[in-house]
Formats: structure tokens, C-alpha cells, sequence
């Protein structure tokens, strides 16, 4: 089991200095747009992925300020801990649990899993392959420390051979014994992590279609796919064809840096002919799959967090999703709305205990 007690947030945002209790599991967080809703779940994040969801780092820090702190008090398995981020003035970040600093902060990611729904989280169905890749890492990266230590690298040595390739270009020097070095060093993680995601994906992605049907309470002819380039070929293979590709185009245009999770609809790309409640049925069908796979793998709910999510929802839908993730669910849920009377009436209807924080 994992709940969070209490929050504390010092020139985080617009909070100077504010603290929050948590009493239920179910907690309503009801206020005007710009009173400060998204940024205490932003905090709660922070407390989980050691960073924003939102934005950078030099962002957070609350206007005319340098720095800041968040402190949480949470329950895990039955055992008390504390969790501590710090932006220092000189910009050095700090992250401590328990008051032992991480040397890596990679090595918190998954501790206290957590599951974000946002309104930009639409850009997951709508835009480019890039959304859909970090949704994916970023699920995979809290259940398999491996994953995230095999991302980190390949991302590393991407950045080094696609360097080198642009100093072909500007010196005409070509060192391609270099480039073979860094070829190399590529395969390791690139196909630790093919092979990690189109393993998962294969029983991920008929459960975030089955939720989808759910959700859109009809059958729909839908279809989702893992496209890589490396289903038709070797990533020893694919460096060889494209190496002079590579060099015309001076960085490092195949491998699983352009990966892609594919939607169809009646046979045509989703995001093309999808309505507007169909791409929120889906990106809510994703964000469900992820929380049942964090379940499934820790044992127990992850932290649920979802930012404003009724808007433009008829309200069969938002009484679908409320019950799908406060009754079925038995993981702690903030929820953020702008409309406190309707946050309630939901609530009420379901017959749970909850608690309600007014921000103004």
C-alpha cells in the first residue's frame, strides 16, 4: 500500500510556504483556474519522478525566489517515510528519502509509482511519435530498473554518434572507426529495450483496446500496433544501411529512437478521423492499463493523479471514470476541478469517504 500524508511546499510555484494533510484516500483539491490546483499535483509528482511534469526545474521555482523545497510524509507497505526535493539557490539539486540522498536520482524512479492524467496528455494520441514513446518509457522505466539504466545510455551514446556525425560534416574528417565504436556501444541498449517493449506491448496493448471499448461503452473497429524498425531487421543491420543517410542527414536516423505506438480506427490513423471524446476514451484507456500494470507489478495501487480531466466529459463519463478509479481502484486519488459542486454531487453518488480542499 501507498498513501501520502502530508505535503509540505516552500517557493514551489505560487506557495511561499504551505502545507497540506491528506485524512482519506479520495482527496477533491476544488478552486479557480490559477489558484494553484495543477501545481500541488505537480508536487506530488515531483515527490515520485524527482522532477515536474510540467516544465523544467528553473520553472518551478516560484517567481523573484531562487530555489525550493518540497517535503512529504507517505506510508509504504506499512512503514512511515519522508521524501525530500531541494533546488538550492546555486541551481544543485538534492532528492533524500528517509534522509539518505540518492547519488542517482534514476535510482527512485518506481519507489512510489504514480500515474498522471492532464489535459496536454491528448498530445499522447495527437502528435508525433515522440509523446507516445516517453508514455512508454515512462511505465516501463517504473517497473524495470534495467529499462531506465538502458535508456539513459542509449540516449547518452545517441547524443555522441549523432555529435560525431555533424563533425563529419563541419571538418570533413571522417573517423569512422569512432563511429563503429559508437555503433557498438548502441546495440546493447537499443535491443535490450526493443526487446523489453514489444515484449510488454504485446499483452499491454489488447488491454488498453478492451478498455477502450469499455470506455466508449461501443464496439469499435480499432486497432493498435508496435511499429519499430526493428521488427524487419537487425539494429546491426539498419546502422550499416543507413550509415550514409546518416551522414548526409548528420545525425542517426533509424533505431528505437523512432519507435511508435500506432492507433487505427475503421482502418485509418486514429488521430485523423478520431472525435474528441473518442481521443479522451483512448488516452483514458492508456493511463487505466498503465495503472493496472503498476498494480500488477508492485502489489499495489500506484498514486493517481488526474488534473482537470472532467472538462468537456458528458457525465456518464466522468461518473465511468470516477467509479472505475475511486471504487474499483484502491489506490489514492487527487483530483482537481474547477466546479466543487459537481466534484461532489460525483463523489457523493458513489457513497465514499473523501476529503475536499478548497484553494483560493
Amino acid at each position: 500500500m501507498l498513501q501520502l500524508h502530508s505535503i509540505s511546499l516552500t517557493q514551489f510555484k505560487n506557495y511561499s510556504n504551505r502545507s497540506f494533510r491528506f485524512n482519506e484516500r479520495i482527496v477533491g483539491i476544488c478552486g479557480n483556474n490559477g489558484v494553484g490546483k495543477t501545481n500541488l499535483l505537480d508536487a506530488i509528482h515531483y515527490l515520485c519522478f524527482t522532477k515536474s511534469y510540467f516544465t523544467r526545474d528553473t520553472l518551478t521555482v516560484q517567481n523573484g525566489q531562487q530555489g525550493f523545497r518540497v517535503d512529504g510524509s507517505l506510508e509504504l507497505n506499512d512503514k512511515k517515510e519522508k521524501a525530500i526535493c531541494i533546488v538550492r539557490e546555486t541551481g544543485k539539486k538534492e532528492f533524500l528519502v528517509n534522509d539518505a540522498a540518492y547519488e542517482k536520482f534514476s535510482e527512485h524512479i518506481g519507489r512510489y509509482p504514480c500515474v498522471i492524467i492532464a489535459p496536454d496528455d491528448i498530445q499522447i494520441i495527437t502528435d508525433g511519435s515522440e509523446e507516445r514513446r516517453r508514455f512508454l518509457d515512462a511505465l516501463l522505466s517504473q517497473i524495470d530498473k534495467d529499462y531506465l539504466q538502458h535508456l539513459i545510455n542509449y540516449n547518452k551514446i545517441l547524443l555522441q554518434r549523432n555529435s560525431l556525425l555533424k563533425s563529419f560534416y563541419e571538418t570533413g574528417n571522417r573517423n569512422l572507426s569512432l563511429l563503429d565504436v559508437l555503433d557498438e556501444q548502441l546495440l546493447k541498449p537499443g535491443n535490450y529495450i526493443f526487446e523489453k517493449r514489444k515484449e510488454f506491448l504485446i499483452s499491454f496493448l489488447p488491454a488498453v483496446k478492451k478498455l477502450y471499448s469499455e470506455i466508449a461503452k461501443q464496439e469499435e473497429e480499432t486497432e493498435l500496433h508496435y511499429q519499430s524498425e526493428l521488427n524487419q531487421c537487425s539494429f546491426t543491420e539498419l546502422l550499416h544501411l543507413n550509415r550514409q543517410r546518416d551522414m548526409v542527414a548528420q545525425r542517426t536516423t533509424g533505431g528505437i529512437h523512432r519507435d511508435d505506438l500506432v492507433f487505427n480506427l475503421t482502418g485509418q490513423l486514429f488521430k485523423n478521423i478520431a472525435s474528441q471524446g473518442q481521443r479522451k476514451s483512448l488516452l483514458f484507456a492508456l493511463k487505466l492499463a498503465e495503472m493496472d500494470v503498476l498494480k500488477e507489478n508492485k502489489g499495489f495501487a500506484p498514486l493517481l493523479l488526474l488534473d482537470d480531466v472532467f472538462e468537456k466529459l458528458d457525465e456518464d463519463r466522468i461518473a465511468n471514470l470516477l467509479y472505475r478509479v475511486c471504487i474499483e481502484n484502491k489506490g489514492q486519488v487527487f483530483i482537481t476541478d474547477t466546479n466543487e459542486e459537481r466534484l461532489s454531487q460525483h463523489l457523493d453518488i458513489l457513497s465514499i469517504n473523501y476529503q475536499l480542499i478548497q484553494l483560493s
